[in-house]
């Protein structure tokens, strides 16, 4: 996985893993080339598992090194090697930062100057526009007022970015518009609750924005924590919109305001969401699903499927719950 917004340290061996995290070092000092989720993990990749919920993806993984804890080691196939620990996604955490040591740095961007629009082909620009090193604009582009780009952000042909836009972290597509206010490609809200204090979670990930997408007002969109946050093409946000980190939405989806998406949920394609629903954590919603406004989805959605209410269940079922006599 391509992760060029973070700079990685060069020959980590696994010795250095069990060192962040207080184990004993093992004879054979090998390379690891990098820590990945385990659809993304390569066979000298490092990867993790701590929930039955990605048990097919352990049986496809090509990686031969797996972090868990005692609770799984029966699970993991015997061809891996097991890295055994109490808490897997503080000990992921750990492997991360010796990977990428600034990834926990969410600072501006210290080497953003004024756009100079000559460099870029028939672009127009509001005032006080920052760049960053080695943005890259397509053709037809425009930017509104006091909107930073930071270093590395790649934006297509024909969008138009708002004013007041904060953009980091981002890859997006053609024919996109991001209106004003929107926040992309901050850290997630990732974090181990620990006793005495929080620790926060590093996010390496990026946001993922695809062609025809239109973004609204005051939006916020996470980056991933290992993979990236992405938006498919054609989709829709409304104003006020809320989408965590690692969180996948499919192609031409129409999300109203004030829903939010908490992080890692998987949403299909030409999905609608009404005003004010919330989708929790690590919830897959299929394709051609419609959910009403205010709702709360607790549990996968299959696809097709109208849904309303809290828990969200199935519509029909919903409005006869709730049917009052006049």
């Amino acid at each position: 996985m391509n992760r060029f917004f973070f700079k990685k340290v060069k020959n980590i061996k696994i010795n250095d893993i069990l060192k962040s995290l207080g184990l004993k070092s093992l004879k054979k000092n090998f390379n690891v080339n990098d820590i990945n989720e385990l659809n993304e993990a390569n066979i000298n990749d490092i990867s993790f598992y701590n929930s039955n919920k990605y048990f097919e993806s352990l049986k496809k993984t090509k990686s031969k090194l797996i972090i868990t804890n005692k609770k799984f080691l029966k699970i993991i196939p015997k061809n891996k090697m097991i890295i055994e620990v109490d808490n897997v996604l503080l000990a992921v955490a750990k492997i991360t930062l010796t990977f990428y040591p600034n990834s926990l740095d969410d600072l501006w961007d210290v080497n953003v100057k004024h756009l100079d629009s000559k460099n870029f082909k028939n672009l127009k620009s509001g005032y006080n526009v920052l760049l960053g090193k080695n943005v890259k604009i397509g053709k037809n582009c425009s930017i509104g007022h006091n909107t930073i780009i930071e270093h590395d952000v790649i934006i297509g042909d024909n969008c138009n970015i708002g004013s007041n836009v904060i953009i980091k972290n981002t890859v997006i597509g053609n024919n996109t518009n991001i209106l004003d206010g929107s926040i992309i490609g901050k850290k997630g809200f990732g974090f181990y609750p620990g006793k005495k204090k929080n620790i926060r979670y590093p996010h390496i990930g990026s946001v993922i924005i695809g062609s025809d997408v239109e973004i609204g007002c005051n939006n916020t969109i996470d980056r991933g924590s290992l993979s990236n946050t992405k938006i498919g093409d054609g989709t829709f946000l409304d104003n006020q919109v809320h989408i965590a980190h690692n969180v996948k939405i499919g192609k031409n989806c129409i999300i109203t305001g004030q829903v939010g998406f908490a992080g890692s949920s998987s949403i299909g394609n030409r999905v609608m969401i009404g005003g004010q629903a919330g989708v929790s954590g690590h919830i897959k919603v299929g394709d051609n699903v419609l959910i009403g406004g205010g709702s709360g989805v607790i549990k996968n959605i299959p696809s097709n499927t109208k849904v309303m209410g809290y828990p969200a269940r199935n519509i029909r079922n919903f409005l006869k719950e709730n049917k009052y006599n006049d």
